[in-house]
Order: structure tokens, then C-alpha cells, then sequence
């Protein structure tokens, strides 16, 4: 779970991150869910697109590549999403630490 100081930097992060997943008219496919896991393995942040003649909302889309590949949305803007799967083995991005208060 991220917190929303994490969220806010993997946000920042993603300004700059082109679109590699489009969803379109097929809907969701296996396919799409394992170029998307491939690609989080390799980047960790992904950045998604549901088309116009998609038959599923980019909300949706996020929440079925989540559920199925075991990553965190991180924002949903338009038709746009962003995606954060932390990669065990060599981790790319630093996230920021949670400020313990005393």
C-alpha cells in the first residue's frame, strides 16, 4: 500500500514516462496483462491508455491489470493510468520513507 507522499512521487515520476500499454477495441486480454507485468518487472512504473473505442473505462482497466498482476494504481487522469510494481530482485525507483512522529 502506498502512501499518498509515495503516490506524489511516483506521480512526478510518471510526467516524464511515455505510454507503453494501450488498451483499445479488443478490451482487456492476457496479452495486455503480460506485456504490462513484463513491463513493470523492467521499469517498476508504467504508464497506460484506454482508447476511445475501448468497451472498458480506464478505472476499470487499472483495477484488472492491479488485481491481476499484483501492482498499485497510482493515479487515474482522463483516459490515462499509472501503474507501480516494486521489482524485488533490483529495485529501480527509491520510494520516499514514512516519517515516523514522536
Amino acid at each position: 500500500m502506498l502512501t499518498s507522499k509515495q503516490r506524489a512521487f511516483l506521480r512526478s515520476l510518471a510526467a516524464d514516462e511515455d505510454t507503453i500499454v494501450y488498451v483499445g477495441k479488443g478490451g482487456m486480454s492476457e496479452q495486455i496483462i503480460k506485456q504490462a507485468e513484463d513491463a513493470m518487472t523492467a521499469r517498476e512504473l508504467i504508464k497506460g491508455k484506454v482508447l476511445e473505442t475501448a468497451d472498458i473505462g480506464p478505472r476499470e482497466a487499472a483495477e484488472l491489470i492491479a488485481a491481476s498482476t499484483g501492482c498499485d494504481v497510482v493515479q487515474i487522469i482522463g483516459s490515462k493510468f499509472v501503474l507501480f510494481k516494486r521489482n524485488t530482485e533490483s529495485p529501480r525507483i527509491e520510494l520516499p520513507k514514512n516519517k515516523k512522529k514522536k
